[in-house]
């Protein structure tokens, strides 16, 4: 039986890397044992991307140009996030990655939800850039409120091998 990496936010794993320069550890008993097992691949796709921490919050706008990502600050930062996409795309390739567990909310690793581009903390439909990257490549993303349907398709993976 394959033994199954994921990818997982790594603020999720209380590492210091959200844009305020905190984390958004999770506490959960499937992520522990995981851990323990070293199927976890910690990834932050915005300090991959090239961006500071602490860094000016984000959000992800429709423009003209399509979608763009700028800061509270006025300041495009659509390269940065689409390098750190990418950068999670082929961390998925190298590690043979098929499951992802991402921050929801960010406009990063969004899976089901991000903020709306207006900068006043309301929450839309949608995915970050990582995640919609991420889903393009074939890998099945999750967000930290779906560890036990995560580990349920985990499961599945390791049971049927590829014919999920």
């Amino acid at each position: 039986m394959q033994v199954e990496k994921i990818l997982i936010s790594a603020c999720l794993l209380g590492e210091r890397v959200r844009y305020h320069g905190g984390d958004a550890r999770v506490e959960h008993p499937i992520l522990r044992r995981w851990q323990g097992e070293g199927r976890l691949v910690p990834f932050c796709p915005e300090v991959i991307g090239g961006l500071a921490t602490p860094r000016p919050a984000a959000e992800i706008t429709v423009t003209p140009r399509g979608l763009r990502v700028w800061t509270s600050a006025g300041r495009d930062v659509t390269d940065a996030f689409e390098r750190g996409a990418e950068a999670a795309v082929h961390a998925c390739a190298a590690h043979g990655i098929r499951v992802a567990i991402l921050k929801d909310g960010s406009p990063s690793c969004g899976s089901r939800s991000i903020y709306d581009g207006t900068f006043r903390g309301r929450r839309v439909d949608g995915e970050g850039l990582t995640a919609a990257r991420l889903r393009a490549a074939g890998v099945r993303v999750f967000s930290e409120e779906e560890i036990d349907s995560a580990s349920d398709y985990l499961r599945a993976l390791e049971n049927n091998g590829s014919r999920l």
